[in-house]
């Protein structure tokens, strides 16, 4: 055979197989044989080898996977992956639709677009020029880790989009799920089990196992499916309903769930919800719930989304199991910022696939509400299907010597006094150096989202500050390899690896850095926009919590606990002591492609005409900006609408320039 022969029938196989694979994968309804579709399949394979020159990173015969990858890279999201809001009940879905509508000023029933709620691993799919090019895991909805040659074997996933009407843009990004079936998850269970591997707890857990693998050849071997919900491309890219939006979805060869609803009333919505409670077991997948979104997508843009949730959409979560058992013993355990947590330890129970030992209590006033004893049967559930919690005491099974539990007065490893938030229900230990403090901030420190410490674990901190090598963070930044090497289970390549991991960590940036110190209150998110808006520590340490404040999605509460954080003698000696050893984070690095406001600040008055408050926030700091709610001499720009305030009487005041949408359009071109 001819190379131009070849060539055609190269291109002839792998357009047919990409045919089949979607009425199999996207369509389920295959019109050939598996044994027919391994025919054609090996005939490529034979054509592709006998004419290497042919061969292409987007064949359907590189599903198998490719070498093995030396480490994931973190990659930042364009747009942030946030999660939807979780509800309970019926009520909560009507109070829900109440709130849409109130803040539409809409008083007619809203259409909702109903699917369900698969429990897997949330991907960002690009898209160039019709090919798959990148994937990434959600991550902390900020940045999540490059795993394109996992997903590449991914069977359900388009490695290439042929054509379809409305084409595809020329570069676009889908969101979606990455789930095991449940058949397929329990024979992998017996072959790993048989092997004399541990089994996986549950579906989920063996999906996120198996995208994380560095190996694609080993992922390329289990059988992981996918749905595709969200697209992710220009408005004048978009259709007009996110129902419209899936069908699209499909019709370019992407999996979509077949199960999606339009539902025109939330009555109807409710309805559903209630259905499909009943009928989760049917199908060979797991569900844990509904998603509900406002199915017109230009009231979605209305409605815009806080610094956490959409307004446009929420969860509704199935009822979770229970199981009943009995409570041994209660104990208290003291986390990394003091809180003293009451965790019941209970009789081995299976529960959603799980052995659960023990379950949280929350606090003391949970212990009374719930008139909870040792030796009491319980009720046993997971919070959002993950954490076991006591959910009910059946008292009525009491056999008379069940003990009450009486919460401590000290705390329980250091032995200070236990104090009672005023106003609150949390107790905490306010001794920062007790020991199961600083073990939690230890472990906090290390943990991968923070200053990512590999092979500092739990076992390794607790030795660490018993033998009072660590007394505070810094402290790690002093220790030998020599000297790790004689500790339990360590060894000298073990101790010169986490010497090496710790030494890299003094590079992390300033939001990591941030997040890694542990102050009360900030997280990832809140991190990173303290990050972006202080060029370094020393800035940070001078701000007042006025000021802080004023940072789009901080608030007051962040701010005072920040500030306060800052303002301790104690802080400015650890401060310098990681100095000292070498630890000066630099600032975070701009999302991939152009950031073009970063470093700019900016306060929005008035009314923008054709687009919404929340939805201009949120696209200005999608693009690197960052929002102030008060004219200050630190403002660059006020954005102004129709009917603007005092703002606008401030910003003339202070020489602050004033500009509109059409001027930040510009601005934004200009600095691309």
């Amino acid at each position: 055979m001819e190379i131009e022969a070849a060539r055609r029938r190269v291109d002839q196989l792998r357009r047919e197989i990409r045919h089949h694979n979607r009425r199999y994968y996207v369509d389920n309804d295959p019109e050939i044989s598996d044994r027919r579709f391994d025919a054609l399949l090996a005939e490529l394979e034979q054509l592709e080898r006998r004419f290497p020159e042919l061969d292409d990173p987007d064949s359907p015969t590189h599903r198998v996977g490719g070498e093995p990858i030396p480490g994931f890279r973190t990659v930042a999201h364009r747009v942030p992956m946030l999660s939807l809001r979780n509800t309970y009940s019926a009520e909560e879905l009507r109070e829900f639709d109440a709130r849409v509508r109130r803040y539409l000023l809409h008083d007619a029933p809203l259409a909702y677009c109903v699917e369900l709620k698969i429990d897997g691993i949330g991907v960002a799919l690009r898209y160039r020029e019709g090919r798959f090019a990148q994937g990434i895991t959600r991550g902390d909805g900020l940045q999540g880790d490059d795993i394109t040659p996992n997903l590449r074997t991914v069977r359900a996933l388009p490695l290439q989009i042929d054509e379809a009407e409305p084409p595809p843009p020329d570069a676009f990004e889908v969101r979606g799920e990455v789930f095991f079936p449940r058949s397929a998850f329990e024979r992998l269970n017996r072959r790993r089990t048989a092997a004399g591997e541990r089994a996986f707890a549950n579906p989920r857990n063996a999906a996120a196992g198996t995208l994380k693998l560095l190996d694609p050849r080993e992922v390329a071997e289990r059988p992981l499916r996918l749905f595709v919900y969200q697209l992710v491309a220009e408005r004048n890219e978009m259709p007009a309903t996110q129902t419209e939006l899936l069908a699209r979805l499909r019709r370019w060869g992407l999996p979509v769930s077949p199960h999606v609803h339009r539902a025109a009333s939330i009555e109807e919505a409710v309805a559903l919800a209630a259905n499909w409670n009943a009928r989760r077991r049917e199908l060979d997948y797991d569900i844990d719930g509904l998603v509900l979104k406002v199915d017109d997508l230009e009231l979605q843009r209305r409605l815009g989304a806080t610094g956490k949730a959409p307004r446009w959409g929420i969860a509704y979560k199935f009822e979770a199991r229970g199981a009943v058992t009995r409570v041994r013993s209660i104990h208290v355990q003291v986390g990394r910022t003091g809180n003293a947590t009451p965790v019941a330890e209970l009789e081995p129970v299976e529960l959603a696939g799980t052995i659960v030992r023990r379950a949280t209590l929350h606090n003391a006033d949970e212990i009374r509400r719930l008139d909870l004893r040792i030796g009491d049967r319980v009720t046993v559930e997971k919070g959002g299907e993950i954490i076991p919690k006591v959910v009910a005491v059946h008292a009525e099974q009491r056999r008379g010597d069940e003990r009450p539990f009486r919460f401590p007065e000290r705390c329980p490893v250091c032995g200070e006094p236990l104090t009672r938030e005023e106003g609150g229900v949390a107790i905490r230990c306010l001794n920062e150096h007790c020991p199961a403090q600083l073990k939690r901030r230890l472990l906090h420190f290390a943990s991968r989202q923070a200053m990512d410490i590999e092979g500092l674990g739990a076992a390794l901190a607790d030795q660490l500050v018993e033998l009072g090598w660590v007394r505070d963070l810094a402290d790690l930044y002093h220790l030998e390899a020599g000297a790790l090497a004689t500790l339990e289970r360590m060894g000298e390549k073990s101790a010169r690896n986490l010497i090496a991991a710790i030494a890299a960590s003094r590079q992390r940036t300033l939001d990591r850095f941030l997040f890694a110190l542990g102050i009360r209150h900030v997280g990832v998110a809140a991190a990173r926009i303290l990050a972006r808006a202080f060029p370094g520590i020393a800035h940070l340490q001078q701000a007042r919590a006025e000021e802080l404040a004023e940072l789009g999605e901080i608030g007051p509460t962040i701010a005072q606990s920040v500030a306060a954080y800052f303002g301790r003698a104690e802080t400015t000696e650890l401060l310098g002591r990681f100095e000292r050893a070498g630890v000066r984070p630099a600032p975070p690095p701009a999302a991939e492609g152009a950031a073009p406001l970063e470093g700019l600040t900016f306060v929005l008055t008035g009314t923008l005409p054709g687009i919404g408050r929340g939805e201009m926030r949120r696209q200005i700091e999608a693009a690197g900006g960052r929002i102030a709610s008060a004219v200050s001499p630190r403002t660059d720009y006020l954005l102004a609408g129709d009917r603007p305030g005092s703002k606008l009487r401030k910003a003339r005041e202070l020489g602050v320039e004033v500009i509109g949408l059409e001027r930040l359009r510009e601005l934004m071109r200009e600095r691309a």
